[in-house]
């Protein structure tokens, strides 16, 4: 599945919207699972889309950058960790997260591990440059990374 085969969220207007690193492709793995979960529920945005900045002008690229988002159609807005809790209540196939993201105290934790996994999310799928570091993309920069390694950054 291509990000292009992800439903639209001007083709479904009904639905929440994730806003994913299109970029990414861990995250794309992540997404692709996501759809098979959702069950025609959710519509995904990649954070390069213009559209973005567009809908969701309090958003900040770094902000984008550090997680997913999920938008619920009544605007509600959730991030990284706090969008999988939001995603366990309305999706059944993760009801069965729910708990574990609903126990007292445990957010915390979760949000640490999530925000762990992100920064590490080019390196995990093997887009990382031959000495070994990897970096996230900049706002309009087409090859990962290029602005930073060229010192313009």
């Amino acid at each position: 599945m291509l990000a292009a085969d992800l439903p639209d969220p001007d083709a479904h207007p009904q639905r929440d919207i994730v806003i994913w690193d299109g970029r990414c492709r861990f995250c794309r793995q992540q997404v692709e699972r996501l759809e098979k979960f959702s069950g025609g529920r959710l519509a995904y945005l990649s954070l390069h889309d213009p559209r973005v900045a567009a809908r969701f002008p309090e958003l900040t690229h770094e902000q984008l950058m550090e997680q997913m988002w999920v938008v619920t159609r009544d605007g509600q807005m959730a991030g990284g960790a706090d969008a999988v809790r939001v995603l366990s209540r309305r999706l059944p196939r993760l009801w069965w997260l729910a708990p574990l993201l609903h126990l007292p105290g445990a957010m915390p934790l979760w949000r640490w591990l999530y925000r762990w996994f992100a920064r590490r999310r080019y390196r995990i799928a093997g887009k990382c440059d031959p000495d070994g570091t990897c970096h996230l993309h900049s706002p309009g920069d087409q090859s990962q990374g290029n602005a930073q390694r060229n010192g313009k950054l």
